[in-house]
């Protein structure tokens, strides 16, 4: 009854069957095993963040440049305030509102963002404290440059004189006529009259939709490989069945198979047959 298998159409069947099941769990435990590492680096950056508050700060330039491990750890600079710009469309608590980014110009010159706090409404350069003159010492959380599309991170253009989408040396560098430092700082206790900003993760280290994409193609890798194995027992139950109706002879006969009498029905051919005149 299964003879058939052997068939060289059967045989390209058991083959494609044969690879693309093992290549979907493959797929499928890969996919999860991307949605496991996101999770792990959600929990380690939770983990960095609470000791990176409570470490010692340490100097700007051991810290540099900005990766996973360095992002939400303590920095200190030392230097004079220059040019002040707002950031607009940033919310904290649930409310509305802009940081207030003083640029701080470091020795030699170059110059560290540093948001010093955030103010509810909309951005309005007349609402914001002024620098501290003078030289001055910061300490706060060290960030990495933001990215248009990072979460509340805008990627809008033409806004006002004195105001900037993102905090990111190429989004200031045509705004202020100092060198930038490719990071920023988030000042622990803000200037009188502001609200502190909280530290951010480190990018690709939470559970973004990238890492729920992660999941879904889990599960439709997985669904793939139980159609394939669907597939294949549908495809030998009807080559059975039709093997089975073969022997007893019941499949059905093709119409250019027919005579031409089978067309006519029963009581045509009858009456055909008594008009044909007796010899």
């Amino acid at each position: 009854m299964y003879r058939f298998l052997l068939t060289p159409r059967w045989w390209g069947i058991n083959v494609f069957v044969l690879l693309a099941i093992p290549f979907c769990l493959f797929m499928g435990s890969w996919q999860l095993s991307r949605f496991e590492a996101r999770v792990d680096d959600h929990r380690d950056a939770k983990t960095q963040a609470e000791s990176a508050r409570r470490g010692a700060a340490r100097p700007l330039a051991e810290l540099l440049p900005v990766d996973k491990a360095t992002s939400g750890r303590q920095a200190t600079a030392t230097g004079r305030y220059g040019a002040q710009l707002l950031v607009p469309d940033r919310e904290l608590d649930g409310k509305n509102g802009f940081y207030v980014l003083s640029l701080l110009r470091v020795d030699g010159g170059r110059a560290l963002p540093v948001v010093r706090g955030w103010l509810p409404g909309r951005a309005d350069a007349a609402k914001a404290p002024a620098a501290p003159a003078g030289e001055v010492t910061v300490t706060g959380a060290l960030q990495a440059s933001e990215q248009p599309g990072d979460d509340g991170v805008s990627g809008r253009g033409g806004l006002p004189a004195g105001q900037t989408a993102a905090i990111s040396a190429a989004s200031l560098v045509n705004l202020v006529p100092y060198d930038l430092y490719d990071a920023w700082i988030t000042l622990d206790k803000a200037s009188p009259g502001m609200t502190a900003v909280p530290a951010k993760a480190a990018s690709g280290t939470g559970l973004d939709l990238k890492a729920f994409q992660n999941l879904g193609y889990t599960g439709e890798w997985f669904v793939f490989a139980g159609f394939v194995v669907f597939m294949w027992f549908r495809l030998l139950r009807r080559e059975v069945e039709f093997e089975r109706d073969a022997r007893l002879g019941i499949v059905p006969q093709e119409p250019a198979a027919a005579g031409p009498d089978a067309a006519a029905g029963p009581s045509e051919r009858a009456q055909d047959e008594a008009s044909t005149p007796v010899r």
